[in-house]
């Protein structure tokens, strides 16, 4: 059969890159292949297919014989059922202020979930069991709503990162509280590629109970999905989904795309070179008098601190964002797409628009 013809015209120079998040890039063409392979025919809706039941093989290889994958559209998505599987309607969910289901989410953990954030200050994006405990407390208290959950994410918004002894002393302090605990891993790839180890070192094997795993900022289209790790820990997980719209009906292009990220060593490919990348610029901003850089660099993010008026300039050649304004700080973002030739070109117009102060 030849290929249907189509009025399809390209928009966008494929050319231009930019720094300003990693959902900028555009889709694996492996994973591109994998949806094109999954098109033919027809297959049973809503997650009975062939490409969801052997996603959940590949899970279970990743994080353990108990791991069950419910695939979604997005990461607010992911996020906002998995606290609500592990919540009652009178629960909160402790995690950092600078959290993305706190600062970037719309409050839709809050609006469309029916959960109470109760935030914590951190320096570096990472709870702590002694930061947990400023407002794990009155459980016993109707007025206050009820700690139940506390969430982190790996890698941090920061793009800091967790050691699995760090993760495995919050799960501690927080089960022993009667807490579960939930990882928001939308770059959970980057931080496995950081630490150079599987992901269920800093999961399962330490006691995390679910976790959103990403696959959009690593090269898919679109699609995550919430891993239950600890099937004990969840409730109505099937019935949340669909209640929250994220029940796709044509599922096995979302599970595929997972399946092509995760069956090989795809997923781990495009975050050690998107970590790389970040390294690269890293290396290159450092070099840049009157450029500070914020945080450690240990996934795919820098964080930097320079002339307001710098980066409004440098925003004309490159997108990225502010992350405070007022302060001068903004986040530069590597992709499993960005090139040697892209860092380069971007540190040389840094260079440029410092120069001209």
């Amino acid at each position: 059969m030849n290929p249907p013809k189509t009025d399809a015209r390209r928009h966008h120079d494929p050319e231009v890159r930019g720094f300003a998040s990693d959902n900028y890039a555009g889709a694996h063409p492996e994973v591109l292949a994998a949806v094109a392979l999954a098109n033919g025919g027809h297959q049973v809706a809503y997650g009975e297919d062939a490409y969801t039941e052997n996603l959940q093989r590949v899970i279970r290889g990743h994080f353990g014989a108990s791991a069950q994958a419910y695939p979604v559209f997005n990461g607010t998505g992911a996020n906002v059922v998995a606290l609500q599987a592990v919540t009652d309607r009178w629960g909160a969910v402790i995690c950092a202020e600078s959290a993305h289901i706190h600062v970037d989410e719309g409050g839709a953990p809050e609006r469309m979930g029916g959960l109470k954030l109760l935030t914590v200050p951190t320096p570096d994006g990472k709870l702590t069991p002694e930061l947990i405990d400023r407002q794990a407390y009155g459980w016993d208290d109707e007025h206050r709503a009820m700690p139940q959950v506390v969430s982190i994410t790996q890698s941090t918004e920061l793009g800091t990162l967790y050691t699995p002894g760090e993760i495995r002393a919050i799960c501690e302090h927080a089960h022993a509280r009667g807490m579960r605990v939930h990882l928001d891993g939308s770059r959970i790839a980057n931080a496995a590629a950081a630490l150079d180890v599987p992901m269920r070192t800093f999961t399962n094997a330490v006691g995390v109970d679910l976790l959103s795993l990403g696959g959009t900022k690593n090269g898919a289209l679109f699609g995550e999905a919430v891993v239950v790790l600890d099937p004990d820990a969840v409730r109505h997980m099937r019935h949340l989904r669909k209640l929250s719209m994220q029940l796709a009906s044509k599922m096995r292009f979302v599970s595929v795309q997972l399946e092509a990220l995760l069956a090989k060593d795809l997923w781990l490919r495009n975050a050690r070179h998107a970590n790389e990348m970040a390294q690269r610029l890293a290396e290159g901003v450092r070099a840049v008098h009157g450029v500070e850089i914020l945080h450690p660099v240990q996934a795919n993010a820098v964080f930097a601190r320079l002339p307001h008026e710098v980066s409004r300039r440098l925003q004309e050649r490159f997108r990225f964002y502010f992350w405070d304004e007022t302060a001068g700080d903004v986040r530069w973002m590597c992709a499993f797409d960005t090139t040697e030739d892209d860092v380069d070109a971007f540190v040389a117009a840094l260079k440029e628009e410092m120069a001209r102060q």
